[in-house]
C-alpha cells in the first residue's frame, strides 16, 4: 500500500468519531432502551461522561478527534516540505489554523452575540486548535525525538503540578484532584475571561490544554510511523497495537496516585485516551488500508470529511425542522416505545444526507 494516499481509515474513524456528535450518541442510547435493565445501563453510562473521576467511552470522543487530527498532520506536513515550504511557511501556516479553530469556537460559543461577560471563551474547537497547534510547532521545530521527551516531561510535569499545587481558595480539606481544590480550575477563574462551563471550571480551560498537546502529539508520532515506516501493514498495526497496551498500562498504573479525569485532562487520562484511541486506529488501519475491506466505511467517510461542518452547522442550523417537516407524519404513527430511537435514526439521516450532498460535489470544509 503507498501510504502516500489519503488514508480511509483515518476519514472513516473520524466519521465514526463525529457519529456519536450528530446525534448517534443519542440514536443509540434510545434504541438501548430494548435491552435488558442491566445492559441498558451498562450502555447508558458509557455513552456519558463521568461526571468526573474515570473513564466511560464518550469520554473518548473527544480525545479520539485530537489525536486523529495529530495522526493526519505528518502526511501534510511531508506534502508541504515536498511542495518547497519551509519550516517558517508551515509553522506560519499552523499557527494560522490553530486560530482560526479559537475563533471558530468562539463564534460556536455566541461571539457574535457581543455579551462578553457571559460568554465562555473556552471551547472544544479551541482546545483542538490550541493543542493541535502547539503539538505540530514543537514536532516541526524539534523533531521526533525531542517531541517525545516534551511529551514525558509534560505529563509528569502536569501531575506533580497538580499534586503540589492546592488552590488557595480551595476549602480546608480539599483534594487537590477535586474541583475546589484543583489548581486548574483557580487558574481558570484568574485567567479566563467571561464565564466558565462548570462555574469554577473549565474542561477545555487554560492549564489543562499542556497535557491535550500530548494527545495531539500521539497522534503525531501514529502518523509519522505509518507514512514513514516500511514495514509490512500487519506489523505496523502490531507495533501500534502494543504501544496502545503500554499507555492503556500506563494510564490505569497511574490513575492510582493521579486519577483519570476527563475535566482535568489528567496525564493518566491522556494516556488512556491514547492507547484507546491507538487501538481503534490500529483496527481501522488493519481492516481498511491493509485488507482493503472499504465499501462499508462510505457512511462515515461522508462525515469525517466534512467532520468540522457537521460540528458547526448543528449549533447554526435546526435540524430539527427538517426532520418534522419529511418524517414528522410518520413518526406520529409509531409507538410511543419506537418513536424515540426512529426519531434520533431520522435526525442523523438528515445531517447525512447533508453531508453526502456535500461529498457528491466534492465541497469540505477545511480549516
Amino acid at each position: 500500500m503507498k501510504e502516500s494516499r489519503r488514508l480511509q481509515s483515518l476519514d472513516a474513524l473520524r466519521g465514526l468519531d463525529m457519529f456519536f456528535i450528530m446525534g448517534g450518541g443519542s440514536l443509540l442510547l434510545a434504541l438501548s432502551a430494548f435491552l435488558p435493565d442491566g445492559m441498558h445501563a451498562v450502555v447508558s453510562e458509557q455513552l456519558g461522561h463521568k461526571a468526573w473521576h474515570g473513564f466511560a467511552f464518550y469520554d473518548l470522543i473527544f480525545p479520539l478527534f485530537l489525536f486523529l487530527a495529530g495522526l493526519s498532520f505528518p502526511f501534510s506536513l511531508n506534502k508541504q516540505y515536498s511542495a518547497g515550504k519551509s519550516r517558517v511557511d508551515v509553522s506560519l501556516k499552523v499557527v494560522r489554523r490553530g486560530l482560526l479553530l479559537v475563533l471558530l469556537g468562539m463564534l460556536y460559543n455566541g461571539l457574535l452575540q457581543f455579551d462578553f461577560e457571559s460568554m465562555r471563551y473556552a471551547s472544544v474547537l479551541g482546545r483542538i486548535g490550541l493543542a493541535w497547534m502547539f503539538a505540530a510547532l514543537i514536532y516541526v521545530w524539534t523533531g521526533r525525538r525531542i517531541s517525545m521527551m516534551l511529551s514525558v516531561a509534560i505529563l509528569v510535569g502536569y501531575w506533580i503540578l497538580l499534586s503540589l499545587a492546592v488552590a488557595p481558595d480551595a476549602p480546608d480539606g480539599s483534594s487537590p484532584f477535586s474541583m475546589e481544590g484543583s489548581i486548574v480550575g483557580y487558574i481558570d477563574c484568574l485567567l479566563l475571561p467571561g464565564r466558565l462551563h462548570l462555574e469554577i471550571h473549565d474542561p477545555e480551560g487554560l492549564l489543562s490544554t499542556l497535557p491535550a498537546i500530548v494527545t495531539a502529539m500521539a497522534g503525531i508520532f501514529t502518523g509519522e510511523y505509518v507514512r514513514s515506516s516500511s514495514s509490512a501493514g500487519l506489523r505496523k498495526c502490531s507495533v501500534m497495537s502494543i504501544a496502545a497496551l503500554l499507555l492503556l498500562f500506563a494510564g490505569y498504573i497511574w490513575d492510582s496516585v493521579f486519577p483519570v479525569n476527563k475535566n482535568l485532562w489528567t496525564s493518566s487520562f491522556a494516556c488512556c485516551a491514547a492507547g484507546w484511541s491507538l487501538f481503534l486506529f490500529a483496527f481501522f488501519y488493519l481492516v481498511i488500508d491493509v485488507l482493503g475491506y472499504v465499501r462499508w466505511t462510505l457512511f462515515f467517510r461522508v462525515i469525517g470529511m466534512n467532520s468540522i461542518t457537521i460540528y458547526l452547522a448543528q449549533e447554526f442550523f435546526d435540524f430539527y425542522k427538517p426532520v418534522e417537516t419529511l418524517f414528522g407524519g410518520a413518526l406520529k404513527m409509531l409507538p410511543q416505545t419506537l418513536y424515540p430511537s426512529a426519531y434520533w435514526l431520522c435526525y442523523v439521516l438528515v445531517c447525512w444526507g447533508l453531508l453526502y450532498f456535500l461529498y457528491r460535489k466534492k465541497i469540505f470544509l477545511k480549516v
